[in-house]
C-alpha cells in the first residue's frame, strides 16, 4: 500500500478533468525545480559535518546475501535501508543496492546544499560492487546496469518524498537493453517513465505536460490502456517527451548516467524539505533534524511482459487485523502504475478475489511460485520482526525480488487485534502488547459508524479503503476543506484521487472519497493512518472539478450539499445518516485490562452532566475528576435565577435566588453521584467571572428585565460594573466565594444534600470532594473551607448522616505552586489546572494565542503547543516544586490533573514521573489516558516523535 506510493511519490494527473497546466507555467515551475541542483561532489566546505556513521563512513551496501547495516542502524540507514539490509543478511532475495545515511541529509542542509568530500569515491565504490554482484556496470553502453533512488527516512513518510526509477537509461542504453532482453517494447516502455519521473522530480516539469502527450497518442491511435502501446509506439513517445524537456528544461534530457544519478540523489534530498514532507512532519511529529537517507539499488523489472508484476502487500489485514496475506498486484507493470488508478488491480490471495468477484485471476492462480515465495517470505519477515510486515515485491520473469518491508502501518482496530494476537501467539509479551498501541490512535475506535437501522441512500459503492463513517459538505479542493475546517465546518473531501500534495486536506476533512484507486492508492493509505473513513475507486461518480459538481446514481450534487460515506462498506449516502456509538469489546477490552493491570497512574473523567459520567463509566473512568457547576447554571429555565442572584444588591435578596438554584443544583449531584457510586467525584465551586452569566446587547437585556420585572437600565448598569477587561485574570473562582459566601454555601449544602440521597437510593457511601478554584493564598482557602464544613455540620445535623467528603484546591497560580506546603496544611489534594496554570505561566491567553503559536513552533521556540502537550520546563516545573512542597507537609496528598492535558499522551508520561496520583480528562479519552499511563509505566512515553 504505502509502498507503491513511494515509488511513485504522485499519483496520476486528474488528467483533462484536472486543474490546467500550461508549458508557461510548467517553465516557471522547472526553473524553481532547480532547487535541487547542487554543487560538484568533493566541493570543499567550511565546518565539520555531523557524526551521521562511525569514522565518516556515509554509504552501507547490501545485497548478495549480505549487509553492512542492519535494523538497529536505522538513526543512520532511515528505515528502508536499514530494512533491506535486514532482508539481505537473513538471506532474503533483495535486488543489491546502497544506501546513503541520513547524515548526509544533514549535512546537505547545513552546508550549503553540497556532500561530504568522501561521499563521491564511496557511492562509486558501492555503484561497483552493485555491478559485480548482478553482472552489469553501471553506464556501460553495451549491458548497463540500471538503478532506483527511493527515499528512506527513519520515520515512515509514504509517499512524501521524491523517487526516481529506471535510472541510467539514455539513447544508448535503451537499445542495449532492448538488445539483451529480447524486448524492445519493455526497453522503450521503461525508457519513458524514466523520462517522466527524471523530469518531473529532478527537473521540475509538470508531469501533466507527460500525461497529456501520452494522452494524445492513445486517442490518435485509438488506444486506451498503456499495456496496448507497442515498441514503436513508446519510442514515438519518447522522442515527444525528450523534445519536452528541451523546451520546458532549456537543455536536452541528461544522457550521461552519472549526472542523472546526482542529479536523482540531489532531488531526494531536496524533497526532505518539500511542502507536503513538511506538512506530513508537522502532523506526525517528526523532526526536521532527523533527514533522510537515500537508497540506490538494482532495479527488477514487473513490466517485462505476464511472467512480470509489481504489488504490495501486508502480512494481515491493515483494517482488520485478520491474519491472512492482503494486497494487490499488476501483472507487466511497475510501481507507480498501481497506485495511479490507471489499471485496476488484482487480488493476491484467491479468497480475496472470490469475496471481490474480480473476474480477473489472482496472483495465487496466475503466479503459483511466486505466490507461494511470497507467503512463505512473509512469515519468515512476521516472525523476524515480530510484527505486521508490509511488503513491496516484484516478480520479473517469474523470479519474485523483495523490495522492502516495514510495519505496517493500520487502523486502530487492526492495530488491537494483532497486538493481541501476537501476544496470544507468544511472538510478544502482553506488556509489549500494550506498549505497541499508539494512545491517540484508540481515538478511532471511539466514535460513531452508521446506525444499522438507518435508512441508506447510496448512490455510489467504492472500495472499503478505511474504516468508520462520516458526514459533512463536499468539497472538491484541499484547500476548501482546511479553510472550511476553520470555520467549523464538517467536509468530504471528493478527489477523483488524491496525492501527497492533497496531505492538509485530507487532515481536515471528516472522511476522503476517490473516484480511483485501488486498497493500496495514497488516499486508501494515508486515510488509514490518519483514522478517518475513506471510500476509493468509486468509478461510477463523475467529478467535475470546474463546475464544482459530482454526479452519481442520477444525481448531481454540489459544493455545499451533505454527504455520508461509510469506509467499512465502500458506500457513498446522499444526505446525513443516523450514526451509532462504537462497541468496545473483544480486543480493546482484553488490552485495555493487560494496560490497567500495569499503570500506577489512575484515571479519572472531566464530567459536567449525569450522561458524560456514563461515557466516562463506560471508558474505564476510575471517578470524576473535575465537575465544572457552572455549566449547570447556564441550562435554560436556571439561567434567570442565576442572573437574579447576579443582580440583587443585598445579600437577603442574593440567598432568595440561590434558593431557587439549591433544588436544581442538588437533583444535578444526586444523579451525578448514583451514577459514578462509590467512585470519588471532585466538585469544583463556581470559577467564572458573574459577568458571562448576564445578557449583552439591548435586545437580550430588554428580554431579561422584562421576564425578571426589573429594570432594563438597571440591569444594563450591572452588566457594565462586572465587565472585565481580562476576566481570566479578574472576579472569579475563589474570589466570587470570598466576595459572596452564600454562593459556596449553596453549593456544599447541595453536594453534601445529594450524597444523603443518593448514598440512600444506591446504599453506597458517596465520596464527594469539594475543590476550591484559582487559589493564590492559604488564607483563602481556610475562608472558604470554614464555611463548606460549617455546611457539611448542618446538614450532618439535619439529617442524621455523616457524609465523608475532602475539601482541596486548583493548582493554577504560579504563587499557589510556590507556596504549595503552607496551603497543603489546610487542602486534602491538589488538582492542577494545568489549562489556566499554563496561561498564567507564559502570560498568555489561549483564546487569542493561536495567531502566534505556530509561528513558535515552527521557528522551534516552543517544542509544541503548550496547551496540547504539558511544557515540561516551565509548567511542569511548577508541578513538581508543588508536587515536592505539598507532599512536606502533607504526605499523603492526593495528586492529579484536570486541564485538557489530562488526555494528551506526552503529558500523561509526565505526570506519571511526577508522581502524580491521577488524571482527569474528557470522557472520550479515558481509554487513552490508560494506555498511556500503563506505557509511561514501561518506560515508553513522553516522546512525542517516537
Amino acid at each position: 500500500m504505502a509502498k507503491l506510493a513511494s515509488k511513485s511519490n504522485r499519483t496520476r494527473p486528474q488528467g483533462k478533468r484536472g486543474p490546467v497546466r500550461t508549458a508557461k507555467t510548467a517553465k516557471a515551475r522547472s526553473k524553481a525545480g532547480r532547487r535541487h541542483s547542487v554543487k560538484p561532489v568533493g566541493t570543499k566546505v567550511s565546518g565539520k559535518p555531523p557524526v551521521a556513521a562511525p569514522k565518516d563512513k556515509w554509504v552501507y551496501s547490501f545485497g548478495g546475501g549480505k549487509a553492512e547495516g542492519r535494523t538497529g542502524m536505522k538513526d543512520f540507514l532511515g528505515g528502508k535501508g536499514a530494512n533491506l539490509a535486514e532482508m539481505a543478511a537473513i538471506g532474503l532475495p533483495v535486488p543489491p543496492g546502497f544506501t546513503i545515511t541520513t547524515g548526509v541529509c544533514t549535512y546537505f542542509y547545513a552546508n550549503k546544499q553540497t556532500y561530504p568530500q568522501a561521499l563521491k569515491a564511496q557511492v562509486e565504490a558501492a555503484l561497483l560492487e552493485v555491478g559485480k554482484i548482478v553482472g552489469k556496470t553501471f553506464g556501460d553502453p553495451d549491458d548497463p546496469l540500471l538503478v532506483s533512488v527511493r527515499s528512506g527516512a527513519r520515520a515512515s513518510m509514504p509517499g512524501m518524498m521524491d523517487t526516481v526509477l529506471n535510472l541510467g537509461l539514455n539513447d544508448k542504453t535503451v537499445e542495449a537493453v532492448a538488445k539483451k532482453s529480447g524486448d524492445r517494447r519493455f526497453a522503450y516502455d521503461s525508457y519513458r517513465r524514466f523520462i517522466t519521473m527524471y523530469g518531473d522530480v529532478v527537473l521540475g516539469i509538470e508531469h501533466l505536460l507527460f500525461e497529456d502527450i501520452l494522452d494524445g497518442h492513445k486517442d490518435r491511435h485509438g488506444l486506451k490502456l498503456d499495456t496496448e502501446l507497442s515498441a514503436d509506439d513508446w519510442a514515438d513517445v519518447v522522442e515527444r517527451f525528450k523534445n519536452l524537456v528541451a523546451e520546458e528544461h532549456g537543455k536536452p534530457f541528461p544522457q550521461d548516467p552519472h549526472e542523472q544519478l546526482w542529479g536523482a540523489i540531489g532531488a531526494v534530498f531536496g524533497s526532505w524539505m518539500n511542502q507536503r514532507a513538511i506538512t506530513y512532519r508537522r502532523l506526525h511529529g517528526i523532526p526536521e533534524s532527523w533527514g533522510t537517507a537515500v537508497n540506490v539499488q538494482a532495479m527488477v523489472f514487473g513490466n517485462m511482459g505476464e511472467t512480470s508484476a509489481t504489488g504490495v502487500a501486508f502480512t494481515r489485514n491493515p483494517s482488520t487485523g485478520e491474519k491472512r496475506l492482503y494486497g494487490e498486484f499488476l501483472i507487466n507493470a511497475q510501481g507507480e502504475d498501481v497506485v495511479a488508478g490507471i489499471r485496476t488491480p488484482q487480488e493476491i490471495t484467491e479468497a480475496a478475489r472470490v469475496i471481490s468477484g474480480s473476474g480477473r485471476p489472482s496472483m495465487e492462480t496466475a503466479m503459483p511460485k511466486a505466490y507461494k515465495e511470497l507467503v512463505r517470505y512473509s512469515g519468515v519477515l512476521e516472525k523476524h520482526y515480530r510484527d505486521m510486515q508490509d511488503l513491496e515485491f516484484t516478480v520479473e520473469q517469474g523470479r519474485l525480488w523483495m523490495l522492502q518491508t516495514r510495519n505496517g502501518k493500520r487502523t486502530a482496530k487492526a492495530a488491537l487485534k494483532t497486538a493481541v494476537d501476537f501476544a496470544n501467539e507468544r511472538l510478544i509479551t502482553r506488556e509489549e502488547a500494550v506498549a505497541r498501541i499508539e494512545p491517540a490512535s484508540l481515538d478511532q475506535l471511539l466514535h460513531p459508524t452508521i446506525d444499522p437501522t438507518a435508512e441508506r441512500k447510496v448512490i455510489a459503492t467504492g472500495l472499503p479503503a478505511s474504516p468508520g463513517a462520516a458526514s459533512g459538505e463536499v468539497v472538491f479542493s484541499p484547500d476548501e476543506a482546511e479553510q472550511l475546517k476553520a470555520h467549523g465546518h464538517k467536509v468530504i473531501l471528493v478527489r477523483v484521487e488524491t496525492s501527497p500534495e492533497d496531505i492538509h486536506g485530507m487532515h481536515a476533512a471528516e472522511g476522503i472519497l476517490t473516484t480511483r484507486g485501488g486498497m493500496t492508492s495514497h488516499a486508501a493509505v494515508v486515510a488509514r493512518g490518519m483514522g478517518k473513513p475513506c471510500v476509493s475507486g468509486a468509478g461510477t461518480i463523475r467529478v467535475d472539478y470546474a463546475a464544482g459538481t459530482m454526479s452519481a446514481g442520477g444525481l448531481t450534487l454540489k459544493k455545499g450539499d451533505i454527504i455520508t460515506i461509510d469506509g467499512g462498506a465502500g458506500q457513498v449516502l446522499v444526505g446525513e445518516a443516523k450514526m451509532q456509538e462504537p462497541e468496545l469489546s473483544g480486543e480493546f477490552a482484553t488490552l485495555m485490562g493487560w494496560a490497567d493491570k500495569v499503570r500506577k497512574l489512575g484515571v479519572r473523567a472531566n464530567a459536567d452532566t449525569p450522561a458524560d459520567a456514563r461515557v466516562a463509566v463506560k471508558f474505564g473512568a476510575e471517578g470524576i475528576g473535575l465537575c465544572r457547576t457552572e455549566h449547570m447554571f447556564f441550562e435554560e429555565g436556571r439561567i434567570r435565577s442565576v442572573r437574579e442572584m447576579i443582580l440583587s444588591d443585598d445579600e437577603t435578596s442574593r440567598r432568595a435566588a440561590l434558593a431557587k438554584l439549591l433544588p436544581m443544583q442538588r437533583a444535578d449531584f444526586v444523579e451525578l453521584f448514583v451514577v459514578m457510586g462509590e467512585r470519588p467525584v471532585t466538585i469544583r465551586l463556581l470559577d467564572p467571572p458573574l459577568h458571562e452569566f448576564l445578557p449583552h446587547s439591548q435586545a437580550e437585556i430588554a428580554e431579561v428585565a422584562g421576564a425578571m420585572g426589573a429594570d432594563p437600565k438597571k440591569l444594563a448598569n450591572r452588566a457594565d460594573e462586572l465587565a472585565e477587561f481580562n476576566p481570566m485574570l479578574g472576579f472569579r473562582g475563589c474570589r466570587i466565594a470570598i466576595a459572596y459566601p452564600e454562593i459556596a454555601e449553596m453549593q456544599a449544602r447541595a453536594i453534601f444534600e445529594a450524597a444523603v440521597e443518593a448514598g440512600k437510593r444506591t446504599g453506597k457511601a458517596v465520596k464527594p470532594e469539594v475543590m476550591v478554584p484559582l487559589i493564590a493564598t492559604k488564607a483563602e482557602l481556610d475562608l472558604i473551607k470554614a464555611r463548606i464544613d460549617a455546611m457539611a455540620k448542618e446538614v450532618h445535623k439535619e439529617t442524621g448522616v455523616r457524609v465523608k467528603y475532602s475539601v482541596g484546591t486548583m493548582i493554577e497560580l504560579p504563587r499557589a505552586a510556590l507556596r504549595a506546603e503552607e496551603i497543603a496544611q489546610s487542602a486534602e489534594f491538589f488538582s492542577y489546572g494545568t489549562n489556566d496554570l499554563t496561561q498564567t505561566t507564559f502570560g498568555i491567553s489561549r483564546d487569542d494565542a493561536a495567531s502566534f503559536l505556530g509561528i513558535y513552533t515552527a521557528k522551534g521556540i516552543l517544542p509544541a503547543d503548550p496547551f496540547v502537550s504539558i511544557d515540561r520546563d516551565g509548567v511542569g516545573e511548577l508541578i513538581r516544586i508543588g508536587n515536592e512542597r505539598g507532599r512536606k507537609a502533607r504526605p499523603g496528598l492526593k495528586l492529579g490533573i484536570c486541564g485538557e492535558h489530562g488526555g494528551d499522551p506526552a503529558s500523561v508520561a509526565f505526570c506519571h514521573e511526577a508522581g502524580l496520583t491521577y488524571v482527569s480528562c474528557s470522557p472520550f479519552r479515558v481509554p487513552i489516558a490508560r494506555l498511556a499511563a500503563a506505557q509511561a509505566a514501561l518506560g515508553k512515553g513522553g516522546d512525542r516523535t517516537a
